[in-house]
């Protein structure tokens, strides 16, 4: 078959058509810093970006979870370590009161002080975080107990956070866990004992009671700190599963900038011989002339 000029010239004009099309698109990926500009370029890189993406998104939800229920144990560590401060402090005055030497003054001095850590405990019952009541569940009254000492959480009700695609840690604690409710509660405890030192009769009768509530408030610090360190570890985990896909997502998506001015450099040089080529076996002709 005979090689036209036409032929010739179609066949360099496609050569730098192509060439010039290879060039924009790579000074798109290097103003914009990523391979795939669009999804039509690679259909497959594409899928495997959205991919990676979506399970990076997942695991960066995990750690904004993570994050909250820190946030959660962490002010119900701090609360309960003033509890038990408190009922440690309540557990020494009771053994004060229940001495026989203690004079009426005496005795007036620990219920008035007693009244007022009943105070205390009621307020760090009411610790929030982020506006949400710890130590009440799923309640949504803004405190813990009511005026008659009453639990204001729904029984079996919890709030957890996931932490992982088959794992959850619960950030509250039942606050009639620990302080009790009604009759029964650390509060009533501590307005009885008020009551029985001011009525002259010894503290004595309340230890046992007072020693049950510390052990109480102990286990469920105890608790906390176990939750607090399942949050670490489900922190490190999560850290180190989101960086191998950050660097997976990048492997496909963001460009190679050492490889990227190569090719550019290339597909340069490789327009320039295609111009210089087409210029030397196109030669004009008299008809071009005349045309």
């Amino acid at each position: 078959m005979r090689v036209t000029p036409q032929m010739q010239a179609s066949y360099v004009t496609r050569s730098l058509q192509t060439n010039l099309a290879r060039i924009a698109e790579l000074q798109e990926q290097g103003t914009s810093g990523r391979r795939l500009t669009r999804a039509s370029s690679d259909p497959s890189a594409a899928a495997d970006a959205l991919s990676v993406r979506n399970q990076l998104a997942t695991e960066q939800q995990y750690s904004r979870n993570v994050d909250n229920g820190t946030g959660w144990l962490a002010t119900l560590d701090s609360a309960l370590g003033t509890v038990t401060d408190i009922v440690q402090r309540v557990r020494d005055l009771t053994l004060r009161g229940a001495s026989d030497t203690t004079s009426a003054e005496g005795r007036e001095a620990i219920a008035g002080e007693l009244v007022e850590l009943r105070d205390e405990l009621l307020r760090q019952s009411g610790t929030t975080y982020l506006g949400r009541t710890v130590f009440a569940g799923t309640s949504d009254e803004g405190v813990a107990f009511r005026d008659d000492y009453s639990y204001t959480g729904v029984a079996g009700t919890t709030v957890e956070r996931r932490i992982g695609a088959d794992s959850t840690v619960r950030v509250d604690v039942d606050g009639s866990a620990v302080f009790g409710a009604g009759a029964g509660s650390v509060f009533a405890l501590l307005d009885t004992m008020a009551a029985d030192l001011r009525a002259g009769n010894g503290s004595g009768g309340h230890l046992a009671a007072v020693d049950e509530r510390l052990d109480a408030v102990l286990a469920q610090h105890t608790t906390v700190g176990a939750r607090q360190s399942q949050l670490e570890r489900a922190a490190d985990t999560n850290l180190g599963v989101r960086t191998d896909l950050e660097a997976r997502r990048s492997t496909i998506e963001d460009v190679d900038l050492a490889e990227l001015a190569i090719d550019l450099q290339l597909k340069q040089v490789a327009y320039q011989a295609t111009l210089s080529i087409g210029a030397s076996i196109l030669q004009p002709t008299l008809m071009d002339y005349i045309r």
